[in-house]
């Protein structure tokens, strides 16, 4: 995940991903591996930090690539690749091919109201009410 701007809708997404097992290991894509959205306002170190600090997570690989292969699924000991279901087809079918032929793959729901996107949004729109 990119984990920008934390915010709840991340929080449900990794409550909903701890249900699928006993342990939930989150990996952190690297500003320069995601291409399909805008880079990150927030660090490497300060998305990792706020992704470790939700009780729903139990270890968090910083780097993690875009496109999930079969060396490090098996250097990750993982057993279950989740993603919101928010990606178009022609998306989750270049990050996560290796995972979809080893039948591993599995989609939570996104959750509607919130994300990063918006909640710059909101910060441009509040701007001019804001005194320094």
């Amino acid at each position: 995940m990119v984990a920008d701007l934390f915010h709840y809708g991340h929080v449900n997404f990794l409550r909903q991903a701890s249900e699928y097992g006993d342990t939930l290991l989150v990996g952190i894509h690297a500003d320069e591996a995601i291409t399909y959205k805008t880079k990150p306002i927030l660090t490497m170190e300060e998305r990792v930090r706020s992704v470790e600090g939700c009780r729903y997570v139990d270890e968090v690989i910083p780097n993690a690539p875009i496109e999930i292969d079969r060396e490090w699924i098996e250097k990750h000991n993982i057993e279950l690749i989740l993603h919101g279901d928010d990606f178009t087809p022609e998306l989750e079918a270049l990050c996560y091919a290796v995972p979809i032929e080893l039948g591993i793959f599995q989609r939570i729901p996104y959750t509607e109201g919130i994300s990063t996107t918006e909640l710059v949004s909101r910060v441009i729109a509040a701007r001019g009410r804001i005194r320094d």
